[in-house]
């Protein structure tokens, strides 16, 4: 298929055809669910943890006498019937991360770039790159161009003048092509890929 290339003023540049396997592919809700519960699971720290018996203070004394009493026998104040004492089956420390097939993760990628092509959403750009390296005025070209939400994956390596005018100007997202992500995809209004996102994006997922 065929669409527009624009410059960051606006401007059209001429126009580029997008691979229908990588872009226009069929949008698979299943695997982006499955693919974006998987990155979420990634991110989570897994710090979450309760104390266990060992790690409870408290004496060590023998709450009562074995035999006798009529009570349940117990050897500690810091078991986990107690009030203060340990609790049994909690969250430890882990890594909540696991595995997703290859196969799946291209399949998903795919049908996010197709989602935001056949929705609109995507937007093919020359050239990501700042001169003067200044918030202000990409913040001022980005305006004009009307987008929020922007998630701009560039080639191989990202201009180092752009990432510092974008870094700072709220809802723009600056990735290179090697970090293109269903969650980050789906997660912004307008996906923006230039020329040399295209072709990598492309060689890696056909």
């Amino acid at each position: 298929m065929k669409v527009d290339v624009i410059n960051l003023d606006a401007k059209n540049v001429g126009s580029i055809d997008l691979a229908d396997e990588v872009f226009g592919a069929e949008v698979r809700n299943d695997l982006l669910q499955r693919c974006v519960e998987w990155q979420r699971a990634k991110r989570r720290a897994g710090t979450h943890k309760v104390k266990v018996v060992s790690e409870i203070r408290g004496t060590t004394a023998k709450p009562h006498r074995q035999k006798g009493t009529g009570r349940a026998r117990a050897g500690s104040l810091r078991s986990t019937q107690f009030r203060g004492g340990a609790t049994m089956f909690g969250p430890v420390v882990r890594s909540h991360a696991y595995k997703l097939p290859k196969k799946v993760r291209k399949a998903a990628l795919r049908s996010a770039l197709s989602a935001k092509q056949a929705a609109g959403e995507l937007v093919v750009l020359d050239e990501a790159k700042a001169t003067d390296s200044k918030t202000k005025a990409l913040a001022q070209r980005l305006g004009k161009l009307g987008w929020g939400s922007v998630l701009i994956i560039d080639g191989a390596t990202v201009d180092a003048g752009f990432s510092r005018a974008a870094r700072n100007i709220p809802g723009v997202d600056l990735l290179p092509s090697a970090g293109a992500n269903v969650y980050d995809i789906l997660h912004s209004q307008t996906l923006v890929l230039t020329k040399e996102a295209v072709s990598a994006l492309e060689a890696r997922l056909k």
